[in-house]
């Protein structure tokens, strides 16, 4: 005759296993909604982002698109040497490391500054109406900001063209000149980005505890010591992710800013990685292989600095990525 057994008691060594899994658990539960919400987002990133990563073996290959990447013959690093032995290799690479590095010079602090000069307007109204108007280039489609400085820059009839020539400057034409075109791509970029990038750091000042300044104003301190020694302190942690996330990303130069403001006049300063792998991969009959290379190598270019930089803001700071 069988006898019943008494529930079992999990060992004293199992509890804290069982209390994370319950812990757990109980998290997904609460979330669910949220989850939910994530879901779509999950998809897309693995349909438009790490799906299409495996085409990458096309750097790899001779590929045919007719005969597909199983039929197409393996070369290994050939357009990876044939990149590197291209004539005009050191100008992509230069023009690319200049133009991305002005973009951050400019374009991280500017929204920073922007945004403490915007926090410090008393008054609502004008206050509003500024960050409309600040916001509203970032909406524009890059098609639209080049075609209106095209039109302001026009040697006959542009508005910044007249502009130059009554205060004594030669009229030129300022978009056939390759000296200009990194101006005129950093200002274009400056002008529909700054408001937008502003929002970040707006957002993170309405966390600064208010008592700091009334505490500094009470100790004397004026408004610029405020800001450097509360306000930026506040907002690092905000400003160094911003920083990283940047860094991930600055090999990408705009390819459609680029490659829409460029003439063949301006070439020595115009042609980055980016408009290269697009006339090479798309312009040009079987190139598909070689553009996947060179923009395989700009790639682990921007990945090679953003482990860096975030290996840097680990050691010298609390905040990182990972």
């Amino acid at each position: 005759m069988s006898k019943t057994v008494p529930n079992a008691v999990a060992p004293v060594e199992a509890l804290p296993e069982l209390h994370k899994q319950n812990k757990f658990m109980k998290k997904l539960i609460d979330g669910k909604y949220l989850l939910l919400l994530v879901i779509p987002t999950v998809i897309c990133l693995a349909l438009f982002y790490y799906l299409p990563m495996y085409g990458l073996v096309i750097s790899f290959m001779d590929y045919k698109p007719f005969k597909g990447i199983a039929g197409s013959n393996f070369v290994g690093f050939k357009h990876f040497i044939n990149f590197f032995e291209y004539k005009y290799f050191w100008r992509l690479i230069r023009n690319t490391t200049i133009i991305s590095f002005y973009s951050l010079i400019f374009g991280f602090p500017l929204p920073i500054i922007f945004s403490l000069i915007l926090n410090e307007v008393q008054g609502m109204r004008f206050k509003k109406l500024v960050q409309t108007v600040s916001y509203m280039p970032h909406f524009y489609s890059t098609v639209v900001v080049v075609g209106l400085f095209s039109m302001f820059l026009d040697p006959t009839s542009g508005l910044i063209t007249h502009f130059f020539n009554s205060i004594g400057i030669a009229k030129t034409d300022w978009l056939l000149d390759q000296n200009c075109f990194r101006t005129i791509y950093i200002v274009s970029e400056l002008w529909q980005q700054t408001g937008w990038g502003a929002i970040v750091y707006l957002a993170a000042l309405t966390n600064v505890d208010p008592q700091l300044y009334e505490a500094a104003y009470v100790d004397g301190a004026g408004k610029m010591r405020c800001v450097w020694s509360i306000t930026l302190p506040s907002i690092a942690p905000t400003m160094i992710t911003m920083l990283l996330l940047r860094m991930g990303t600055l090999f990408s130069v705009g390819f459609e800013r680029a490659f829409l403001f460029q003439k063949p006049t301006t070439l020595e300063t115009s042609e980055i990685i980016s408009t290269y792998v697009y006339k090479k991969g798309m312009m040009s009959t079987g190139g598909y292989s070689y553009g996947s290379a060179v923009g395989l190598f700009n790639s682990l270019i921007s990945l090679a600095m953003l482990v860096v930089s975030n290996y840097v803001a680990n050691k010298v700071s609390d905040t990182s990525l990972w």
